[in-house]
């Protein structure tokens, strides 16, 4: 649908512009806007390219380890099917802390490799095991510690002070990941029960 919205919204703005008399501002405004777009789009890459990096890091040292044994109390009680399967696990850990970092394209590879793992053990290959299911909730609503993307964009639009999102998106990511992984237990729960 969007294929349509677009071009036809883009060569009304064109018409309008002619018959009005405002190419000039058309013009002038296609050109600031590339500038707005390649500038927001090298904030963004060398924030990406700047956390990839220290993932990467982290993982190749024992403080992913680390971090992935405090984590599994937790990924253990939400994902209780899956416990026993490391490779999973592991790739949930991942997933989990590229989302707590607000890297959400760094923690989509890890978010597959999870799914591709969870779909191994999925007993009834045409529908999502309740694990699969729990990812899919806390990837959704992930708690966001440092909204690292979001930082970069107001960076890149001249904000006053870049971070004051921080608070506002520690409550809205927590009570949005507390209402998902409930309402997943219950639903879950509610399955299990008919």
């Amino acid at each position: 649908m969007l294929n349509y919205i677009w071009p036809i919204l883009i060569l009304a703005s064109f018409i309008y512009a002619i018959f009005s008399g405002n190419v000039q501002n058309l013009n002038s405004s296609i050109f600031k806007s590339l500038e707005e777009v390649i500038t927001l789009s090298m904030t963004l890459v060398g924030t990406m390219c700047l956390w990839c990096g220290m993932m990467e890091i982290v993982k190749n040292t024992s403080i992913m380890k680390k971090i992935i044994r405090m984590l599994r109390p937790v990924l253990n009680w939400l994902f209780p099917e899956s416990k026993n399967n490391e490779e999973a696990m592991e790739n949930i850990s991942m997933n989990t802390i590229s989302n707590i970092l607000g890297l959400g394209n760094a923690s989509t590879p890890a978010g597959i490799k999870a799914m591709e793992s969870l779909q191994k053990e999925n007993k009834n290959k045409q529908k999502l095991s309740n694990s699969m299911l729990m990812l899919i909730v806390l990837n959704t609503t992930s708690i966001e510690l440092i909204p690292t993307t979001v930082i970069a964009i107001r960076t890149s639009l001249n904000a006053q002070n870049p971070a004051d999102i921080i608070i506002p998106i520690w409550f809205a990511t927590i009570i949005g990941t507390v209402v998902g992984v409930i309402s997943t237990k219950i639903l879950i729960k509610r399955s299990k029960n008919k």
